[in-house]
């Protein structure tokens, strides 16, 4: 299983330089689970940048993947693992989410370099 950063999708929504990387893991849909929070922060930024028909679109691309609720476990392993790692708290229910569904995280957000199960690809 997979979750994709918040980052990695949008590098991937801009074709970025490195949108190859997380290509693999954003299109094989049935192993791909997305946090709740991912769809937020991809959509306001897309919303932003691009307006809300492109953002909409980039959500439904999104719920290809396994759409995953914060729950009360999650939240709390995220509070667990924040201060374990001093991530902040998306970043952290993140890394809970995919701690959950013992799925490996792919991301260019620096905050996650070193930890366990994730593939930090660095901005290009």
């Amino acid at each position: 299983m997979n979750v994709v950063d918040s980052s990695a999708w949008l590098e991937y929504f801009a074709d970025g330089p490195n949108a190859n990387a997380f290509a693999e893991a954003i299109e094989t849909v049935e192993e791909l689970i997305v946090p709740s929070i991912c769809l937020y922060e991809v959509f306001k930024s897309v919303l932003r940048q691009r307006g809300e028909s492109e953002a909409l679109s980039a959500v439904a691309l999104m719920r290809q993947g396994r759409i995953v609720e914060l729950s009360e476990r999650i939240a709390l392993l995220a509070a667990q693992l924040s201060v374990q790692t001093e991530l902040p708290m998306a970043d952290s229910v993140i890394l809970a989410t995919a701690r959950w569904h013992d799925a490996h995280i792919w991301t260019q957000d620096a905050d996650f370099q070193g930890l366990e199960g994730v593939t930090f690809v660095a901005k290009k």
